[in-house]
Parts: C-alpha cells; sequence; structure tokens
C-alpha cells in the first residue's frame, strides 16, 4: 500500500487528544473500557505516545471497511510503535488498538480508545509499542473499530523478517548447536545456518510423525508467540521431516539473542521429545555479541545497573561493530549518548550522582565513558562524541595535582586516593584526544606528562607489574595486580606511542606485556586468571569485567607489533568457547570454566563483554 504523506496527517492528529480529553466543553471518549488497564510497555518510548511523534509511517495489512469507514493500522518501525485511525466515520464510532503476546492467539484490548467527537469524521488512537525487548517479548498490533459493530485489521508483524523472513532463507552452513533428542529411535536434531536462521529435522520415524521449532525470546522461560513454527508431519512413504528456517532475531523488535529447541512427537500415543535451547553461532564474536545485547535496555540506554561497566559495555559493542562491519548494533551509540548524557541522582544510574555528561565524583567512572565516546567518534566519526571525551578530559585534568606525589590523577573528589587507574585512563584519554585533533598540542603535552609521571611513580614493580595505587606516603601500596590495570598501561603506552612515536614507549609496552604473560599472579595454564578466579572466591561487579580490559589494550598492541600477541588471545577466545560457553553462548568469568555450588562460574552481562573483548582479539 502507498504511504500517506505524513506531515500533514499527525499535524491534523495531533489536535484530536485535546478534543477527545474529558473537561468542560470537551466531549469524553465514548464506549466500554477494559477490565483491567494494560500494562504499559516502554522501550524506545513509553506508551502511549501522541502519533505527531513518529518518524515514519507505514501500513503493513490492509485496510478495513466495516460499513463505509475506513479503519487502518499505522505502524513506525523506526519507533517499533503503532497507532489506529478510523476515517469516513461518524460521531461516537469508536477505534483501538488490540495487543498480543502470544501470536493472536490472546490479547490485551482496547488499547488507546478513542470515540470521533461530534462534527468529525475521525479520529485515532496514541501510539503503543509493538515490541517489548526489556521484557523480551514479542507483540502484534492491530487496529479495530466499532463502526455498528466491531471490525479489525489483521494483525501486524507476524512474521519475523531479518537478513530473510521467517520461512525463507536457504543460507550456507549446518551447525547442530546442541544434541539431538531422541524418541522411541527417532532422531530430532535442531540446525542453524550462517544466517542464524534455524530449522529442526526427525529422521528415522514413521509417516504421521511431527516435529516442529519453538522459539522464545527470554532464553527458553517462555514461548508464547513461538510454538510449534513450522509443525509438519512426516509423510507417507517416508521416515524423516524437516522444517522451514525461522529467524532468532528480530531486528525491527530489537530482540536479540532469541532461543530455538527443536520438537518432535511420535505417532504412537502423545509422547514427544525436544532438544535443549540454544543460540545459533554465524562467528563466535556475533554469537557472543548477541548475547550481551540480550541484556541491553533500550529505554535507559544502558546494561541496568553499573555505570562504568556500561562504559565498558558499550565499548565492546563498539569494538564488534568496527571490527566485524556487522552494523545492527550501530544505533545503540547515539542512544545511549542522548539518553544518559544528563543528569541523574544517586541510584538512578550509580550510587553516585551523574551530573552530566557522564561525569561524577568517581575519577574512573567518567574516564571509562570518555574512552567509550572516543571509540564511537573512531565508529561514526560524529564530533559530538569527540567533544564528549574532551569535556571529560578537560573535567579529569581538573583532578590532576603535583602537589600530592608530584602529580597523578586523583581517584575521586574528595582526593582520598591516587592510584593506577585513573592515571592509565587519563594518559590514554589525553593522547587519544591529540591523535584526533589536527594541530593539538594542549592534549599532547597533558600525555606525556601522565605518562612519565606514571612511569616515574612507582606503580609499576620490580616485577614489571602494576600494583593498584600508592600510599599516603607516595610509595607503591603493594595491593593486588588486577589485569585491567596491566591492561590500561599497555593500552596507554601504545596511544602515547602513536602520538610520539617514541621507540621507547613501545618498548614499555611490549615490557608490560610480557611480564604479564609470565606472571602466574595474571596467568595459569596459559589462560588469563585474575586472583578472584580461585576456586573458593568469588569476582565481584567491577572484577568481572577486568579481562576483557587487557585483552582490548593487548590487542591494540598486537596491532601494531606485528601480530606478537595473537598467539595468547587465540589460546584465550578457545579456551572461553570450549570451557566457558553454554548453549545460548553465554560466557562466564572463569574462562577455565569450573566452579562449584558455593562458587559458582558466575555469567551476566559483564563477563559476556569481557569474554567477547577476548573473542575480537584473537579475531
Amino acid at each position: 500500500m502507498s504511504v500517506r504523506p505524513l506531515r500533514s496527517v499527525l499535524l491534523v492528529l495531533a489536535l484530536v487528544p485535546l478534543l477527545l480529553a474529558a473537561g468542560p466543553g470537551r466531549p469524553a471518549a465514548a464506549g466500554p473500557t477494559p477490565a483491567a488497564a494494560a500494562a504499559a510497555v516502554c522501550a524506545l518510548s513509553c506508551d502511549p505516545l501522541d502519533p505527531s511523534r513518529a518518524t515514519q509511517e507505514t501500513f503493513p495489512v490492509p485496510d478495513a471497511n466495516p460499513n463505509g469507514r475506513l479503519l487502518r493500522l499505522h505502524v513506525d518501525d523506526a519507533e517499533g510503535m503503532a497507532w489506529a485511525s478510523i476515517d469516513r466515520a461518524k460521531p461516537n464510532d469508536g477505534v483501538w488498538l488490540d495487543r498480543s503476546w502470544d501470536g493472536g492467539r490472546t490479547w490485551e484490548g482496547l488499547l488507546g480508545k478513542a470515540a470521533v467527537p461530534a462534527t468529525w469524521t475521525g479520529t485515532r488512537t496514541l501510539m503503543y509499542n509493538l515490541y517489548d525487548p526489556v521484557g523480551h517479548r514479542r507483540g502484534l498490533l492491530r487496529a479495530c473499530g466499532d463502526a455498528q459493530g466491531v471490525t479489525c485489521t489483521g494483525w501486524a508483524r507476524t512474521t519475523v523478517c531479518a537478513q530473510v523472513c521467517d520461512g525463507g532463507g536457504t543460507a550456507p552452513g549446518d551447525d547442530l548447536p546442541v544434541a539431538p533428542a531422541t524418541l522411541a529411535g527417532r532422531t530430532i536434531a535442531l540446525h542453524t545456518d550462517g544466517n542464524g536462521t534455524a530449522w529442526a529435522t526427525l529422521a528415522a520415524g514413521r509417516p504421521g510423525d511431527e516435529v516442529w521449532l519453538d522459539r522464545s525470546w527470554n532464553g527458553g522461560a517462555s514461548w508464547p508467540d513461538g510454538s510449534s513454527l513450522g509443525r509438519l508431519p512426516v509423510p507417507a512413504g517416508a521416515g524423516a521431516a524437516g522444517t522451514a528456517r525461522f529467524n532468532t532475531a528480530d531486528p525491527l523488535g530489537r530482540l536479540y539473542g532469541g532461543a530455538v529447541r527443536a520438537c518432535g512427537r511420535a505417532v504412537e500415543g502423545q509422547n514427544g521429545s525436544c532438544t535443549a535451547w540454544a543460540r545459533p553461532t554465524t562467528t563466535r564474536p556475533a554469537a557472543a555479541a548477541d548475547a550481551l545485547m540480550y541484556s541491553y535496555d533500550p529505554t535507559t540506554g544502558y546494561w541496568p545497573s553499573s555505570w562504568w561497566n556500561s562504559a565498558v559495555a558499550l565499548t565492546t559493542v563498539v569494538d564488534y561493530l568496527r571490527q566485524s562491519g556487522d552494523s545492527r548494533y550501530t544505533w545503540i551509540v547515539d542512544r545511549t549518548f542522548r539518553t544518559n548524557r544528563g543528569a541523574f541522582s544517586a541510584g538512578a544510574r550509580s550510587s553516585d550522582p551523574i551530573e552530566g555528561d557522564f561525569i561524577s565524583r568517581s575519577t574512573d567512572d567518567t574516564e571509562w565513558w570518555a574512552l567509550a565516546w572516543i571509540d564511537a567518534y573512531d565508529l561514526t566519526r560524529d564530533s559530538r562524541y569527540l567533544d564528549e571525551a574532551a569535556t571529560i578530559g578537560n573535567y579529569v585534568n581538573g583532578l590532576w595535582d603535583t602537589g600530592s606525589c608530584g602529580g597523578g590523577v586523583w581517584w575521586d573528589r574528595e582526593r582520598t586516593y591516587k592510584n593506577a587507574v585513573t592515571t592509565t585512563l587519563y594518559v590514554r584519554l589525553a593522547a587519544a584526544l591529540h591523535n584526533r585533533l589536527p594541530g593539538d598540542t594542549l592534549w599532547l603535552g597533558r600525555a606525556t606528562t601522565g605518562w612519565n609521571w606514571f612511569l616515574g611513580s612507582g606503580l609499576v614493580n620490580a616485577a614489571g607489574l602494576v600494583n593498584d595505587g600508592l600510599t599516603t606516603g607516595c610509595a607503591n601500596n603493594g595491593q593486588t595486580v588486577w589485569s585491567y590495570n596491566q591492561g590500561l598501561a599497555i593500552g596507554a603506552a601504545v596511544e602515547v606511542w602513536r602520538a610520539t612515536g617514541s621507540a621507547g614507549t613501545l618498548a614499555t609496552a611490549r615490557r608490560l606485556a610480557d611480564a604479564a604473560l609470565s606472571s602466574p599472579a595474571l596467568v595459569s595454564g596459559g589462560i588469563l586468571t585474575e586472583s578472584c578466579d580461585a576456586p573458593a572466591v568469588d569476582c565481584d561487579d567491577n572484577a568481572k569485567q577486568f579481562k576483557g580490559v587487557f585483552l582490548r589494550h593487548l590487542q591494540d598492541l598486537d596491532s601494531v607489533t606485528g601480530h606478537a600477541y595473537r598467539a595468547f588471545a587465540a589460546a584465550q577466545a578457545d579456551r572461553i568457547w570450549s570451557a566457558d560457553r553454554d548453549s545460548l553462548n553465554r560466557l562466564g568469568q572463569r574462562w577455565s570454566g569450573g566452579g562449584t555450588t558455593a562458587h559458582p562460574n558466575a555469567s551476566d552481562w559483564r563477563t559476556q563483554a569481557s569474554a567477547l573483548s577476548a573473542l575480537l582479539a584473537a579475531d
């Protein structure tokens, strides 16, 4: 169907809520109301939203014509929302949306119900979300109207489309991500291909046996809109059958990391069997990125509950986008920036207040975001991100203090601690800004001053390892050697080398890397191992991401040293994939796997981002 001119339509429609709002001189909406209002759904925006906010307008299902009226469903795929309208109507005709979360079997009715006011010939509803990526649900919407009898359009977006649409495609590849299921001599197998679509097969069966695919958007916890996909029987005279192919991601709905399983039923009786749930693997980094994006909250624009960890996760996703050429997640860069650039009270994003421009009292929390925006600039060449990094850099420069220990950046605004992370982040940031700002001398001076202070501070011990910080007497405090401190020192050196061309600085980066790879404090059995990876210890949420920071900066060094560290990175990736991954491609804290009931191998979006950096370093 053709798309009507959007702007003029929306300007008219934007006036309708004023007429429909209850109040003196304004007619109230007529007709019944739902027994219980549907819970508001939030994605890029929350239910309901005025259609004047739509950025596009499509008509994915045919109009309905109840008693001569024009009933239409409008969809804005950019926003992931829809609204309904009725035209050629009479006063008190009604229009609303129905929304279903189980493929149209049941629905929330009367969403945004509106009635045509006197003297008007049409009206429309507000917009409601088609998808619930926060709750990992895929919805359907239809327009309904009451014009001397209730009529509805068809449901919109019944088919998931990515590179291909459900039921189509013949991409190469035939991976079996989980072991087949068996049932009375039959073999039921789950298959995935290079497009990330999946299908089910049943072999060694009898005519009348059935095979199908289940699809879940929440890791197999439920599958209300994806039950019995492609279900079909084994035909007469045959012993095998296979379903069509179905997608495991819905880019329009911002639903990533969908899980599937293959199921079958024997003709004798009602018994059935299914494989385990799995996510497909197109490439290792892509599979890990999908599992990471599963936890991204598009409403708040970050990974919930961790401020600095979200900055590092965003950096990791940007690394993936830049390195792979995959563009599916590019939208989160702008989304994260615009949604989080403002001020937030304590507890909203961090235990500290966020004061705007990603700044808080914790200096390193602020600096991680600056490096994320440097990476975003490298991906997009959008100057907003470089400007933001410079704004943060100037703030951090105000916490450089030569009156204590001769220099270094304070860890917090209260000036309680000089440590490695704050200064190496600052050096990396300052050198990165110099390398991206033509004609700069200011940031170059700051970078070299910071680097020289770090080398002379005593933070690097006699073994070439970076301890956490300095005592109040400005001596190395001997605290834990964390992999991220070592990695940041390597990364700072590489960026300063790019700025200055100093062979000595690059040699220092190599000494720091070689010291780490040969130290039992950081490497066990050839695998990067944090001290909190020990069997009887658990890593906190901060340490869950440390090893990924190390691999990210080791990869940077590898890229300028003829791939001197590629073999180490490959060993990490191979061990992660073989020992630290489940069928949903979730990657844990201990890259060598293992764990106990008391101290299991933790797996969440932080560990996912960390392991993804290792996969990228080897790719």
